[in-house]
């Protein structure tokens, strides 16, 4: 419907902040920060807040429609919402960042809360990011409040099983996706592009799986080895040792972290930045499954070359939605003050994942189409579904 497409397009509110900090050196700056919720037709909004340079009101807007559209796919009661400060955390001092996040969360006050908006760690920021907003907010109420935020420590109201949550949705729905095709985990060969949390994680889990990993990338190069490789003395070289993955002792094939995408193996999974596989490289996948635990990976035109060319594609909204769906547990023990363990977590996230992950294959299956528009249709048919059943306040 028409109406329907012009309300889901537009977000539901724009915020914007300017954010005066008293710098360590004594001279005042002056930051912009941003907040969009983008649709609270299905609950609360729920979106990150990221530090970076380049952050701009338009990647918001684009970021917090791509959250109530994830938030939908793995059929969770949030709408999407995203923000960001722009500023650059590397040149910034302990003391600076903390100003800069509690005099944002001041600002925003008005606007966040465990029933209006629940802010989360994304790019640039953490759990001590989180543990400051959630401190500001609750002495602006004036009682402490756990469930504002989401992705905080353990020791505050934080989840088991939320650092490994993303990567271990996309290991849940790789196992899902090779049923489907009739392929075992036993000497599958996959591909990891970006060494961060997600890229560590689902290389880690999938390795104790069983899956061969011969492929890792970071932002300093590649290395491909068809032998596989050795992920926890590859994780301690990287983050114990704080060393790049092209120097790693065991050594393989160096290639660009680019490069690496294009290199035989089953299960390509990106984990980096968005825009890697465009029209120019996607004849070049040599992958039977590419699972998308970044956010766009992969441009529109070479969606359609991967189609032709028969490859599985597991897309972002449903690949990376391990981290709000345990995000989303968080919230949930948070609100009633009673905390699982984290086998409870995974089990449910498994249950999530696989659930999520079937509806959307049986959506492209009655439909005919990709398994990126089948996740699409799905989420926009379970908002639009709601709206309805809400109606328009007028």
């Amino acid at each position: 419907e028409e109406g329907l497409y012009k309300y889901l397009r537009y977000p539901n509110k724009e915020i914007t902040v300017y954010i005066p900090v008293a710098m360590d050196n004594g001279h005042l700056e002056v930051f912009i920060g941003y907040r969009v919720h983008h649709s609270i037709v299905r609950g609360p909004c729920k979106g990150g807040i990221r530090f970076a340079p380049d952050v701009t009101l338009d990647e918001v807007r684009a970021l917090a429609a791509w959250m109530t559209w994830k938030c939908a796919v793995v059929n969770i009661p949030f709408g999407g919402a995203k923000g960001g400060v722009i500023c650059d955390p590397n040149k910034l001092s302990l003391g600076e960042l903390e100003r800069i996040t509690r005099r944002y969360t001041a600002e925003l006050s008005e606007w966040i809360g465990p029933e209006r908006d629940v802010p989360a760690p994304d790019l640039g920021t953490n759990e001590q990011t989180m543990a400051w907003v959630m401190d500001t907010y609750s002495m602006h109420v004036r009682h402490t409040t756990t469930a504002v935020v989401t992705g905080k420590p353990l020791d505050l109201g934080g989840s088991h099983g939320r650092k490994e949550a993303t990567g271990r949705g996309c290991q849940i729905v790789c196992d899902r996706a090779l049923a489907k095709l009739g392929m075992k985990r036993e000497n599958t060969r996959v591909i990891i592009q970006g060494f961060g949390n997600v890229g560590s994680m689902s290389a880690m889990l999938m390795h104790q799986a069983g899956y061969k990993i011969v492929g890792v990338a970071d932002i300093y190069g590649a290395l491909y080895n068809e032998k596989g490789f050795d992920i926890p003395a590859l994780l301690d070289w990287v983050y114990a040792k704080h060393k790049p993955v092209p120097e790693f002792p065991a050594g393989g094939v160096k290639f660009s972290p680019q490069e690496i995408l294009f290199q035989p193996c089953d299960i390509l999974l990106p984990a980096a930045v968005e825009n890697q596989i465009t029209s120019q490289n996607a004849h070049r996948v040599q992958a039977r499954i590419l699972c998308e635990g970044a956010n766009g990976p992969t441009t529109s035109p070479a969606d359609e070359i991967l189609e032709k060319k028969g490859v599985f594609v597991i897309p972002d909204i449903l690949g990376n939605a391990g981290g709000v769906t345990v995000s989303y547990f968080e919230w949930v023990q948070d609100r009633q003050g009673f905390f699982w363990r984290e086998s409870e977590v995974n089990e449910r996230l498994q249950d999530v994942m696989e659930h999520s992950f079937d509806e959307v294959v049986r959506y492209a299956e009655t439909h005919g189409v990709n398994n990126r528009i089948a996740a699409y249709m799905l989420a926009i048919d379970r908002v639009g579904f709601a709206l309805k059943l809400r109606g328009i306040y007028a």
